[in-house]
């Protein structure tokens, strides 16, 4: 991978997945390109849901797999945990006490997970119960970092966790020194990594959580939709002569 001059870190579900045709131009542009292209997903989905979108979207096999909304780092094509990442997440974690909170609000419903990395939610309220919920982990002093996004999903996650921080880890220890970044997103839960200044896409069927992100140089709104606004973003920033 640090061999790699060029990556795409993309989140998948209404990003780089959801028209098939579309996900096929992009790998063949990558495959006929005069460089070679790390690809990193960054998704909220958990490991095994994320095989499962990679086999029924027949998605290529990503050289990182970031997921749970950056909580864990995977090595492919095995699947293999980066355990310094793990380590990190687990300093000051305390998932009994967010739920011990969340008790408290009963317009937030948990969602099933397989590990408590992270612990999710779905609003059924409004979004009142969500600066409430935050302002309640605050005054108990729980280290968290939460996530609001899609307009009713709630991800508290450990401290120093997200999608930006994730990627940026990944950046520092695998990618190519000067590597060439595009990163990809459609919902709140991308705006940590879209909002750093890396070159960036907000692809064009978006949820309307990210028209609030403030314009940067590197920042491309896409017309097109899914893998076809990723599609007209990397040749905006990276044309045939890149």
């Amino acid at each position: 991978m640090k061999l790699k001059t060029h990556m795409l870190a993309t989140d998948l579900d209404n990003t780089l997945a959801g028209n098939d045709s579309d996900v096929r131009d992009l790998i063949t542009l990558f495959q006929n390109a005069p460089y070679d292209v790390a690809l990193v997903y960054v998704t909220g989905r958990h490991a095994e849901s994320v095989r499962q979108l990679i086999s029924e979207a027949s998605l290529p096999i990503p050289d990182l797999v970031i997921s749970d909304v950056g909580t864990k780092v995977w090595h492919m094509p095995d699947w293999q945990e980066d355990l310094l990442w793990s380590k990190q997440m687990g300093k000051g974690w305390q998932p009994e006490r967010v739920l011990e909170t969340a008790s408290g609000f009963p317009g937030l419903h948990r969602q099933k997970l397989p590990e408590d990395c992270r612990i999710s939610f779905t609003l059924e309220d409004g979004i009142d119960t969500v600066n409430e919920f935050k302002d309640a982990l605050c005054a108990k002093h729980i280290p968290h970092h939460l996530v609001f996004s899609s307009n009713n999903d709630v991800d508290v996650l450990p401290r120093g966790s997200g999608k930006g921080n994730a990627l940026e880890y990944v950046i520092q220890q695998f990618a190519h020194p000067s590597v060439n970044l595009l990163v990809a997103g459609d919902s709140g839960n991308d705006t940590d990594m879209l909002s750093r200044g890396w070159p960036s896409v907000i692809v064009g069927n978006a949820y309307e959580e990210l028209k609030g992100i403030p314009d940067h140089p590197n920042l491309y709104r896409a017309s097109r939709h899914y893998a076809g606004g990723i599609y007209e973003a990397w040749q905006h920033f990276y044309g045939a002569s890149n």
